[in-house]
């Protein structure tokens, strides 16, 4: 069982940067692929990025590309979501998820366990 807790969340203007954490439970952090996912108002859950298990692979959804960068610290169960030059469409509520299996995906029901979400606002 892995428990997720994610952090970091806020106010931030158009052009400023976040940084998200997720601090998981579990002895087995380290052997799971892990994403961020995030759901605006009135839209679905949507795929934002997502780290191997060594941290060697990430993938990113084509608006976050060059903006946003996901990393791991497989020592302090934590797995990071940095975000620069935010722009309003990033407001969302964001949600990490771990995934049981080897590889990553970028289709959220292939991810096991969720944590609660932590809101982003980016105001005009």
């Amino acid at each position: 069982q892995v428990t997720l807790v994610e952090s970091g969340g806020g106010l931030v203007q158009t052009g400023g940067s976040l940084r998200l954490s997720c601090a998981a439970s579990g002895r087995t952090f380290s052997s799971y692929p892990m994403a961020w996912f995030r759901q605006a108002p009135e839209k679905e859950r949507e795929f934002v990025a997502a780290i191997s298990w060594t941290g060697g692979g990430t993938y990113y959804v084509d608006s976050a590309k060059g903006r946003f960068s996901i990393s791991r610290d497989n020592a302090k169960n934590t797995v990071y979501l940095q975000m620069n030059s935010l722009k309003p469409e990033d407001t969302a509520v964001y949600y990490c998820a771990a995934r049981r299996g080897l590889t990553t995906s970028r289709v959220q029901y292939e991810y096991d366990y969720w944590g609660q979400g932590t809101q982003v606002t980016v105001s005009s």
